[in-house]
């Protein structure tokens, strides 16, 4: 019978799971903490590399590490269960966090700057300050209302042809501050309108996609 653990291992890391030989820094482990906070939740299993083999852990060393990183080195706290499995005699450390109401989740890195980070596939992604504002305004929505002037137009008729767009693009297109780029981003994305999408060359914008055939 294949061991529940080895049935997670089998999923490789992803978007809800990633794999921890160790855990030497709790700052580090914050970081994943606040991705896992920030997106749809996730497990960490410590004590399993990267390749996927079971190398075990001292489980109370890396607990307490797990419990610094959630509540010293997260603001606000993050939540999390822990549980023990044991395999071929090794132990492996399996941590819980749920999606958070109470996002964003800050980590403080090395230099003790607080950060938040969201998950992508099976990368923690820094989240930038578009992305903070929306989380902000969502968490305390206010009656507004959406201005479609000719800034929007142009957006949206750019967005229709070459699909995507940064914010240092939009701003040289509709010549604009990048505040007030900013500014509308984040009322577009509030009214879903347009959604981001996090490339291996930064943040990008597009129309959301069941809006596409709308335009």
């Amino acid at each position: 019978m294949v061991h529940y653990i080895e049935k997670l291992i089998k999923e490789g890391e992803h978007q809800q799971q990633d794999f921890k030989f160790c855990i030497t820094d709790s700052r580090k482990i914050a970081k994943s903490l606040s991705a896992f906070a920030n997106t749809d939740g996730g497990r960490l299993l410590i004590g399993v590399k990267d390749n996927g083999k079971i190398a075990g852990v001292q489980s109370d060393e890396e607990f307490y590490m797990i419990k610094a990183a959630a509540e010293m080195y997260s603001r606000p706290q993050i939540f999390f269960k822990s549980k023990i499995w044991t395999i071929s005699g090794k132990n492996v450390l399996e941590i819980s966090v749920p999606p958070s109401p109470e996002m964003p989740h800050y980590a403080q890195n090395e230099n003790g700057k607080w950060l938040a980070y969201l998950r992508k596939q099976d990368e923690n992604i820094l989240v930038n300050k578009i992305l903070l504002e929306v989380w902000k305004k969502k968490a305390k929505p206010t009656d507004t209302y959406l201005e479609y002037t000719d800034i929007e137009k142009n957006l949206m008729e750019y967005l229709l042809s070459e699909k995507k767009i940064s914010q240092n693009q939009f701003c040289k297109l509709v010549k604009i501050s990048r505040y007030k780029a900013e500014r509308i981003l984040v009322k577009l994305i509030c009214w879903e309108v347009i959604e981001m999408d996090f490339t291996e060359k930064g943040v990008k914008y597009k129309i959301k996609q069941n809006l596409e055939s709308s335009f």
